[in-house]
């Protein structure tokens, strides 16, 4: 069998956080959703049944949760930050898609969110470079 593409895939979770410009966002806060699409090597995990042989998606949503914690203006910036982290923390990740969803946004408008979707590839060459310099 070839592997040609493997993802794991955290569809929708959901939270309640305090990420805004304005201060009442920063003191009632607003549901969100996180979704990630994220690339990575399955192929020894779908031979061995052992989830040491993969990215465990349990330790994937701590620190989803522990970034959605950590207040901030913009979802860009949250997106930018999540991202970063979840890529240094987890090395096996090739290519992360990242959406962020704020459920009911301050604009007066009768929508289902707003939010932003980054798309982030683990340049391993670079992190051995900087390593090795």
């Amino acid at each position: 069998m070839i592997v040609k593409q493997s993802k794991i895939l955290l569809n929708n979770l959901r939270f309640h956080a305090f990420h805004g410009v304005l201060p009442q966002e920063r003191v009632v806060g607003n549901d969100y959703v996180v979704s990630l699409d994220i690339a990575c090597d399955l192929a020894k995990a779908m031979q061995s049944d052992d989830v040491g042989d993969t990215l465990n998606y349990a330790e994937v949503y701590q620190v989803v949760a522990a970034e959605m914690n950590e207040p901030c203006n913009l979802l860009e910036f949250l997106a930018g930050r999540m991202g970063s982290r979840l890529l240094e923390t987890f090395p096996q990740i090739d290519e992360l898609t990242l959406r962020i969803v704020k459920h009911n946004p301050p604009m007066g408008a009768d929508c289902d969110g707003a939010g932003v979707e980054v798309h982030l590839i683990n340049d391993k060459t670079e992190l051995q470079t900087s390593v090795l310099s």
